[in-house]
């Protein structure tokens, strides 16, 4: 029999670059120099970044609000229940529920609201008190690059209002529009909007406010009032019905007390004019009168009940919350940490220098020659 052979078949080795690491160390050790000069302007740019950055403070506070549900169903369940089905344990969810209470914060007739609070703070060592508007626009400062990068855009505006109509120029918030803002309120609200955070946690509906501001007791200030005015945003709208209700049962009351006033008045002085007269048409008028006058405090006492019942309902639609972590001026910055930006720096100029070394310089090396017109040295193969 004949044996057959199957030879495998030869696969061609791929040749892989490997990377030395033991060369790069050493190429890097090598220049350790240049690595420590660049390290040292890196320090120098965080210590300018850290020291141009103004100090913040941020005050965290916690609060819980009760969460409103309305049975549902109605008329639907029966028909449900026929189905097989339970509407008894479904709810409606009032409109405002906490996961809107960011936009709320947020939105520009709220932020406005903040405009005139009136704000403690210390400026250049001194106790100062103004309206929140003003502080923001006349006592908090900016990074000095802030300025450079807003100049140009300055210089354009201030260019093309050459050419433009002059206005004169509104300053402050005295005539105040929420809808149609000027450029300076406009700048102002964006500021308060980016100091002021407010998370919802959709499991337990704790709602976390965050305030940011230059001062220690402004933030603190600020998010008592942002809790203050939320509270009173969502008890107005809760309570807005019940509160119609309460006005037109207080008119309806006040009506009906003074028409049992009056008749109670009418039957007084008509039975003081006729006492001892025993005629039948004084007699029918005395039972009109009292008749009359029943009417009227049975109606007014139905007033009074009802009154008493919008009152209650006003009580009982109105939200608690529950304020879990007060707000507490700081004594402590949040930010900027010196130490985190320095180191930052240092490393980013590590790395930087390290890449120059490794890769960069080389590279510009290879550009600068294929500019230069220099052809590239071919090896020459040595003879045995």
């Amino acid at each position: 029999m004949e044996e057959k052979h199957y030879n495998e078949p030869q696969y061609a080795e791929e040749e892989y670059d490997e990377i030395d690491i033991m060369e790069l160390l050493r190429k890097l050790f090598k220049d350790w120099k240049l690595i420590l000069k660049w390290c040292g302007i890196a320090a120098a740019v965080g210590l300018v970044i850290g020291f141009s950055i103004p100090k913040e403070y941020t005050v965290t506070s916690t609060l819980a609000p009760e969460t409103v549900s309305r049975s549902g169903g109605g008329s639907l369940g029966s028909l449900a229940s026929l189905a097989g089905i339970n509407l008894g344990s479904v709810s409606t969810a009032d409109a405002v529920y906490p996961d809107l209470y960011p936009d709320i914060v947020t939105s520009t007739p709220f932020i406005v609201e903040l405009f005139p609070v009136q704000v403690n703070f210390k400026h250049k060592k001194e106790s100062e008190s103004s309206d929140y508007y003003t502080y923001l626009k006349e006592y908090t400062r900016s990074p000095w690059w802030s300025k450079v990068k807003s100049a140009p855009f300055k210089a354009l505006g201030w260019f093309i209002g050459l050419f433009r109509e002059k206005e004169e120029p509104v300053e402050g918030y005295a005539s105040l529009n929420p809808a149609a803002l000027t450029p300076e309120q406009e700048d102002i609200a964006k500021a308060i909007r980016e100091s002021i955070a407010l998370a919802v946690d959709k499991k337990t509906s704790v709602i976390s406010l965050t305030v940011t501001a230059q001062d220690p007791k402004v933030a603190a200030k600020i998010s008592e009032e942002v809790i203050t005015r939320l509270q009173t945003y969502v008890t107005n709208y809760r309570t807005e019905k019940s509160r119609k209700d309460l006005a037109y049962y207080e008119t309806l009351y006040e009506e009906a007390r003074s028409a049992y006033f009056a008749s109670q008045q009418r039957y007084a002085s008509y039975m003081d004019r006729n006492q001892g007269v025993v005629l039948q048409r004084v007699k029918t008028e005395q039972e009109r009168l009292q008749n009359e006058m029943n009417l009227n405090y049975q109606l007014y006492n139905t007033c009074a009940q009802q009154l008493q019942a919008a009152k209650a309902k006003v009580q009982q639609e109105t939200p608690v919350f529950t304020v879990i972590n007060p707000p507490q001026v700081p004594l402590k910055r949040s930010k900027p940490s010196k130490v985190t930006i320095l180191a930052a720096c240092i490393f980013l100029g590590a790395v930087v220098a390290a890449l120059w070394i490794l890769w960069g310089r080389d590279f510009f090396a290879g550009l600068k020659k294929k500019d230069d017109g220099e052809p590239a040295q071919e090896e020459t193969p040595s003879g045995d």
